[in-house]
């Protein structure tokens, strides 16, 4: 590997402590940061790294990564990884972003990382991107009271954001990056001299592209502009050598003005001239035209005339979100932005936000009863993948009662849910799906596409929601408690416990006992006596 950033910190790690590697495999680069986490929910770096794998590079023209950009992005994950190995890391979180997401091959890459990486990869959404971005770069700021504009572009996707120190009001990821816009305009291996007619040609297609966010972003009063990500920083250190003959310093700005010229003056230059220019990382002498026709184009049209810069981005989100899923946190603090985002999608589908929270009360109990049984295997990220798909199982219903757990099924795998990775998203739609009738099967397309472990998990939590949908057949609580208990060898017990009496949910629990029977190979016997409240 040519180009290791940084090694910060090499303390050993303390029996309160262990060591996380963070992974950010995107079109352009792949970036690790290696972070000692600490027991209060903080984190030191002990290494962040990058290497240049131009994993998009050809992969926009036919939606196929290219069998040389996998050899490269898998022969530095491998690297990656046996470091993270060697500074005994406990745990390898690897997240793609748009290259992988778009490829229709993207399940030979995942395989491969796989299989000669030994890396599980999880690739994320322009969304989940842009939001793990927010969380990186504010977390280096100090806005105070204002609200800051974000800007990241990538290989293959530009992310915007609005948000103050506290959070983001406005996320959206652009199918706009310095990869891609220099594949759709330049022949490969020819990206010399840039005429000004074909610069304002990339502008106006950035432009048209990214017409409708810019309309939004101009309803946001904000205070900053703040870039991020390779390109931007390139595009400033050029700036600032050339204009402001200066060494890059820390959390620098550029004028949009100032911009301008390093863009003229890039596109002047024949690919070896640009090169060589003061402040360039040569590596990206062939795509920074595109990165500063993207930049140049949003700061113009939104009326921003400076930009500060972050080299921090979606590497530094990582252990941010990382670490707000830590226990011991209040459970708010814990899930805000997966909780804020599946209660916003409820909401917008007018749920009944009362049933849906005691089918996730009635849920848990299922499952925690059945743990302690040995029924399962499962642990708290299982259980709060049951929680989500208890709050939405029924979302389908907005649009219509009839096949309305299809439709559940859609809406969650298509809202854009943030916090969540591909896999979640799948687990907690087909946990929706079936949540009533035939118990998924292969011969079902939206559960075959899982992989083996994760239709294992479905086909569990799937029975828990069943259950608890129908111990709250009548919507009104009735059941306030429930648990299974083992009355022999081979078969369990269900217990419903309530203050009045609640037949409708005694049938339709009933109905679901062949279903257990099936999953957890245990006769289920669920009592007709109804335990009242004292």
């Amino acid at each position: 590997m040519s180009q290791a950033d940084e090694t910060i910190d090499s303390r050993p790690v303390g029996p309160d402590k262990h060591v996380v590697a963070f992974l950010d495999i995107g079109t352009n680069s792949v970036r690790m940061l290696l972070a000692r986490i600490d027991p209060n929910h903080s984190f030191s770096v002990i290494s962040q790294q990058k290497e240049v794998v131009r994993l998009g590079e050809g992969e926009f023209r036919d939606r196929q990564l290219q069998p040389a950009a996998i050899r490269r992005a898998v022969l530095v994950c491998s690297q990656f990884v046996q470091m993270a190995k060697a500074h005994e890391a406990t745990e390898i979180i690897a997240v793609a972003t748009s290259a992988s997401r778009e490829a229709t091959n993207q399940g030979v890459f995942l395989r491969r990382l796989n299989r000669e990486a030994q890396l599980d990869c999880r690739i994320i959404s322009g969304k989940e991107e842009a939001r793990l971005i927010y969380l990186g770069v504010v977390s280096g700021l100090n806005l105070g009271e204002k609200r800051a504009l974000f800007i990241d572009i990538g290989g293959g996707s530009t992310e915007v954001i609005v948000g103050t120190q506290s959070q983001h009001d406005f996320l959206d990821s652009l199918k706009l990056g310095a990869i891609r816009l220099t594949s759709r305009f330049f022949q490969p291996g020819d990206v010399g001299e840039v005429s000004p007619r074909l610069y304002q040609q990339i502008k106006q297609y950035v432009r048209t592209t990214a017409v409708r966010t810019l309309q939004q972003l101009k309803q946001w009063r904000t205070d900053i502009a703040v870039g991020s990500s390779g390109s931007i920083c390139n595009l400033a250190e050029i700036t600032i050598r050339l204009i402001y003959k200066r060494p890059w310093k820390k959390d620098d700005s550029i004028m949009l003005a100032d911009l301008k010229e390093v863009a003229v003056k890039l596109c002047e230059c024949t690919l070896e001239e640009r090169a060589k220019l003061p402040g360039i990382n040569p590596e990206r002498a062939d795509i920074i035209v595109a990165g500063a026709a993207i930049l140049e184009t949003i700061l113009e049209d939104l009326g921003v005339n400076e930009l500060r810069v972050s080299e921090r981005g979606l590497r530094e989100g990582l252990p941010i979100d990382y670490m707000s899923r830590m226990e011991h946190l209040p459970p708010l603090e814990l899930r805000s932005f997966r909780e804020r985002s599946v209660f916003q999608l409820g909401r917008s589908c007018n749920f009944d936000e009362t049933h849906a929270k005691n089918v996730v009360r009635l849920s848990h109990q299922l499952f925690d009863s059945a743990f302690q049984l040995g029924l399962h295997k499962l642990g708290e990220w299982e259980r709060e993948l049951l929680e989500y798909a208890s709050l939405l199982h029924d979302i389908g219903s907005f649009l219509s009662y009839n096949n309305h757990r299809e439709h559940s099924y859609y809406f969650i795998r298509n809202a854009d849910l943030l916090g969540f990775d591909n896999t979640e998203l799948a687990i907690v739609a087909t946990t929706a799906l079936f949540h009533g009738k035939a118990l998924p099967q292969l011969k079902h397309p939206e559960f075959a596409e899982l992989d083996k472990r994760s239709r294992k998990i479905v086909r569990t939590l799937c029975v828990f929601l069943r259950m608890a949908e129908a111990l709250d057949r009548s919507h009104v609580g009735a059941v306030s408690q429930v648990r299974l208990y083992r009355s022999a060898i081979d078969t369990i017990c269900l217990e419903m416990t309530s203050a009045n009496e609640c037949q409708l949910e005694l049938w339709g629990v009933k109905r679901y006992e062949f279903a257990f029977e099936q999953v957890f190979q245990q006769k289920l016997i669920v009592e007709s006596k109804v335990v009242s409240l004292v």
